[in-house]
């Protein structure tokens, strides 16, 4: 069964191996995402070092089709959020996929 990692979760595990409180761990996790946020809401690109690069992109407006009916409909246009990959970050998968310890979705 997959797993989600939650914000809670990776706060725990910061106070954890960081030796701090948990409240003093879920505060600077909040600042971390809280200042991601408003990056991104300047449309400015973040990058995390060995994990992956976070970059607005705008989207045009294009024809959509629902798959069950088939009837089509205008997708308005919007900005999206779209996440790359680091170099290190897909190694490491493409390591750990050859030894079988990254699960596939079902």
């Amino acid at each position: 069964m997959n797993k989600t990692i939650t914000r809670a979760m990776l706060s725990d595990v910061a106070a954890r191996r960081a030796g701090v409180s948990k409240a003093d761990a879920a505060a600077v996790c909040d600042a971390m995402f809280a200042m991601i946020g408003a990056a991104l809401m300047q449309a400015e690109t973040v990058k995390l070092t060995a994990f992956g690069s976070l970059q607005v992109r705008s989207r045009a407006e294009r024809l959509g089709r629902n798959p069950r009916t088939g009837t089509e409909h205008r997708i308005l246009p919007r900005h999206t959020v779209v996440f790359t990959p680091s170099g290190h970050l897909r190694d490491s998968l493409d390591r750990a996929a050859s030894t079988s310890q990254v699960r596939q979705r079902a």
